[in-house]
This record gives C-alpha cells, sequence and structure tokens, in this order.
C-alpha cells in the first residue's frame, strides 16, 4: 500500500478525502440524462421544427417540378399531340406556383407550436390541389398510339412523380395519400365504370407503390423524429451542465472568499496569541531559572516548568498555522542559498534525539558521502526534515528503530527518506492524514495529538522547490515518507585548479 503526492503550487493544498462534494453534481447530471433519454418524444413536441424543414425543403426544390412537367408535356405530346396535355401542363404549374406561394407565406409568418397544426392543414390542402393536377394527367388519352404503351408511359410519370413527392415531402406527415388520393380515385372510377383493363393494371400498381412509399417516407419521418429528439437531450444536457458549472463557480467563488477570510484570520489571530504567549513564556521562564529569587516552594516550580511548556507547545502551534495561513495566501517566500542536506538532517536528528532517547529508540544513520550543496531555503527545508522526524518520533512505540537515509536519486536529485516501524496508517486514511488539518484515527488516539498540519505544510514546501514528497505506508509494519529536491537544485562543484596547471593550460591555448 503507497502512495504518492505531488504538489503543482503551494497556495492550494488538496484534500482528496472530499471527492464526495461532486457527487450531487453528478447525481443531478444523469437524473437529467435519463429524463432525457426516456422522456417521450412525438412529432407533436417537434412539430415547429419538422414543418420549418419541411418548408426549407420544398422552396429549395421548387424550381425542380416545372422543368419535370414541361419534361412530361414535350414527352406526351410527342406521342399524342392533343393539346390537352397542355393544358393539363398550365394548370400543374398554376398549382404547384399556388402551393409554393403558400409555403413563402408560412415562412413569412413564421411557424410556431401554436400555429403548426393549422400550417400542416394548409399545406396538406395545397398537396391535394396539386394531386388533383395529377389526376386530370391520369384522364389522358392517346388516339394515335395504342393503350397498353401511353398507360405505360402515364404508370412510369405517376412512379416518378409519386418517388419525387414522398423524398421532397416526408417530413409533412400523410403527404403522399394525400396527394395521390385524387389520382386513385380517378383511376379507380374510370377503370370500374369503363372497364379499361389497362387502367386497372395502373391502379394497382400505383396502389402498391403508395403503400410502399407510406412506409418508406413514415420510416424516415420517425428517423427525423429521433434525430431531433437527439438533439433537444444534448441542448436540455448541455444547459443543464452550463447550470450546474455557474453552480459550482459560484460555490467556488464563495469558498476561495472564505478560505482567504479564514486565512486572515488565522493570520491575525495567530499574531495576537503571539503577543502574550512571548510574555508567558519570558516570565515563566524568569520564574522557573529563580533569576528574581529561589522559589521555596517545590510544586510552584513544578506548576511553572508546565506553564512554560504549555506556552512552548502552544507557540509551535500558532507557528504551524502561520506558515499555513502564508502558503495558502501565496505569500510564503524562499529565502534560498547553498545548504547541505546532510548537515540539515544531522542537526534535526540531534534536535529529536532527546525525545527518542527517552522513549529508548534508536535512530540509524545512512547517508551517501560527499554529496553537494543544493539550492534552497535553509528554513523550509530544516522544518521539512524537523517535521518528518518529529512524527517518526511521535508515533514509533517504546524500543522503536528509525531509520534515517540522503542521498541521490535516479534522475540527479537528492532525497531525504525517514522510515519508522510504528503502527502504520490504514489505505483509506492516508488522503486524510494529507490534507490540512486531516488526523488519522491513530493519531487520534495518540496521546501526542497536533493540528495535522505538519505534512500539509511539507508538501506545499517541497512543491515550491519543485520537488515532491512520497508516503508509503503498511499499517502495523510501520511509515516511509521521502523528501526529494530536483536535479536542477543541485549545485554540482568544481574541483579547484592549482597556479601551476593554470599556466600551463595559458601557455597551451596560445601556444
Amino acid at each position: 500500500m503507497s502512495q504518492q503526492v505531488s504538489s503543482s503550487t503551494d497556495k492550494i493544498i488538496v484534500d482528496r478525502s472530499r471527492g464526495h462534494r461532486n457527487r450531487a453534481v453528478n447525481r443531478a447530471v444523469r437524473a437529467t440524462r435519463e429524463r432525457l433519454q426516456h422522456g417521450e418524444h412525438t412529432g407533436r413536441a417537434f412539430d415547429r421544427e419538422l414543418m420549418t424543414m419541411h418548408l426549407a425543403t420544398t422552396l429549395q426544390s421548387a424550381s425542380i417540378t416545372p422543368y419535370l412537367i414541361v419534361a412530361i408535356t414535350i414527352i406526351g405530346t410527342y406521342f399524342n399531340g392533343d393539346l390537352r396535355l397542355i393544358a393539363w401542363a398550365f394548370l400543374a404549374l398554376i398549382l404547384h406556383a399556388g402551393n409554393t406561394l403558400l409555403s413563402r407565406a408560412a415562412v413569412r409568418q413564421q411557424i410556431t407550436s401554436e400555429n403548426a397544426e393549422r400550417w400542416r392543414s394548409f399545406l396538406l390542402i395545397g398537396q391535394i390541389a396539386i394531386g388533383c393536377g395529377w389526376a386530370f394527367f391520369s384522364t389522358q388519352t392517346c388516339n394515335a398510339c395504342s393503350p397498353s404503351n401511353y398507360s405505360l408511359f402515364k404508370g412510369a410519370v405517376l412512379l416518378v412523380v409519386l418517388s419525387y413527392t414522398a423524398l421532397s415531402t416526408f417530413m409533412l406527415r400523410r403527404s403522399v395519400p394525400v396527394t395521390f388520393a385524387p389520382v386513385v380515385a380517378t383511376l379507380a372510377i374510370s377503370a370500374f365504370i369503363g372497364g379499361n383493363v389497362y387502367d386497372m393494371g395502373l391502379l394497382a400498381m400505383l396502389c402498391v407503390a403508395i403503400v410502399f412509399f407510406v412506409i418508406v417516407t413514415d420510416r424516415m419521418y420517425l428517423s427525423n423524429i429521433k434525430l431531433l429528439s437527439f438533439q433537444s437531450e444534448k441542448d436540455d444536457l448541455i444547459a443543464e451542465l452550463e447550470t450546474a458549472k455557474s453552480m459550482s463557480d459560484e460555490a467556488r467563488r464563495r469558498a476561495e472568499e472564505a478560505n482567504l477570510a479564514k486565512s486572515r484570520f488565522l493570520a491575525s489571530m495567530s499574531h495576537e496569541l503571539r503577543t502574550p504567549l512571548n510574555a508567558i513564556l519570558g516570565f515563566s521562564e524568569v520564574i522557573a531559572t529563580e533569576v528574581m529569587g529561589p522559589l521555596n516552594n517545590a510544586t510552584y516550580k513544578e506548576y511553572v516548568n508546565d506553564i512554560h511548556r504549555s506556552g512552548q507547545h502552544l507557540l509551535n502551534l500558532i507557528n504551524e498555522i502561520l506558515d499555513l495561513s502564508r502558503i495558502e495566501a501565496g505569500r510564503y517566500e524562499l529565502q534560498e542559498e547553498a545548504v547541505s542536506l546532510l548537515d540539515i538532517a544531522e542537526d534535526c536528528i540531534g534536535m529529536v534525539q532527546l525525545r527518542a532517547t527517552s522513549k529508548n529508540i534508536t535512530i540509524s544513520e545512512t547517508f551517501e558521502a560527499s554529496l553537494p550543496d543544493v539550492w534552497a531555503d535553509e528554513k523550509s527545508i530544516r522544518q521539512v526534515v524537523l517535521n518528518l522526524l518529529s512524527n517518526a518520533v511521535k508515533f514509533t512505540p517504546q524500543g522503536g528503530e528509525i531509520q534515517v537515509k540522503a542521498g541521490w536519486t535516479s534522475t540527479g536529485g537528492q532525497y531525504v527518506a525517514i522510515k519508522d516501524n510504528g503502527p502504520g496508517i490504514p489505505e483509506d486514511e492516508i488522503p486524510v492524514v494529507l490534507s490540512a488539518f486531516g488526523q488519522g484515527s491513530i493519531a487520534i488516539k495518540s496521546a501526542e495529538q497536533g493540528t495535522g498540519l505538519g505534512l500539509p505544510i511539507v508538501q506545499a514546501i517541497l512543491a515550491k522547490h519543485d520537488g515532491q514528497f512520497i508516503l508509503k505506508s503498511k499499517l502495523r509494519e510501520g511509515t516511509e515518507v521521502i523528501a526529494i529536491l530536483p536535479a536542477k537544485r543541485v549545485l554540482q562543484t568544481v574541483p579547484a585548479v592549482s597556479d601551476a596547471q593554470a599556466v600551463e593550460k595559458k601557455k597551451r591555448s596560445f601556444g
């Protein structure tokens, strides 16, 4: 079980235990998606969109119909020579022009959800008028040619017109049967009254074709309904996401303001508390050292020592809060210089050695020799190592062991690793102990409780140095923490050159 944390900024200390705050937004988005996907999407919900698409298609293809009518008239006149076909062409062009004007009027009036049904009725009436023109065409006869050939010509024309009408008006539902109802009625009357076998065959073929195209256009209509429903779902979901995003942005803004106010409050209160604390520490130390005279009562002297220790502990906590406030406010400045990581580690070991000895804890050192200096803030790096060592001493049991290592990383940087054989940290509590004010269950049960700011401050300081912090822990086996400084902060020293070597080198360069 291991955990690795790398911070990119010292202004934000991430609390990974608070991911549940996004669950409400996730649930809302999922609920919206399910509501949209399982909602009822029928043609009624998209009347306006379908009518608008139909009108656009009708106006775009309006110029094709006159060419089709003229071509049919020329071919029919070539076979027939009857001027009645020209009269039909004139009537068909008038009906087509009227239907086009009706479509333009609908576009100018702007189709709405309220008037969509009324305009649908008007457009279907226009299709009936066009169907009457094609019914008039179906009554044409040819005296100069055989009835079978002319019936074949009329059947081919009606099939072409039927397919063209189906493709151009499928978004106006029921337009195909409505348009060709007059044609079917005319052919039926002509077939059953006149007893013309060719008209009966033409009627049967046309009916079969109409049924086929009705099925095809219905599927195309439903496909468009589905596409429109998907588009509507996407638009509604985007709207929901925009609303959730705006709410999240507002919540984040308020949280940032509250966090800044908290940092300012902590910084102000910490400064206000340090003033009386300095007096408490100073006077308690004066009394404890009996500067003004001996204390005759041993109990009083013990009380004074307790006051001094408690004040010192409180001052340490206030200093940690001040450090965190400066880090969160982005005001933690580094005073960088060349420092030795080995010297800092040895000094920090000496500072905790007394506490470790009182608990019978052995601290072993494994340092690589001749490590060059690093470019860093000595006070900050010392605070990092001291915090990690203090935690190790705090949680290592009586008679335990702490191993401190320092050396090179595989990438050319330097590291300090501290490993103890304490109780370890449960896997689910690692994000908690790495968060600000977070404490694990073992720390809560410990007699030496703190603020829970040590590790977050360590992460922020290392991030300020472009470094890395790694925490590895196994329950009941111990914990290992590693502070890493990158290779770019290592100062590579160059061996000194003697005077004789310098003179010889100069001669060679001019030689």
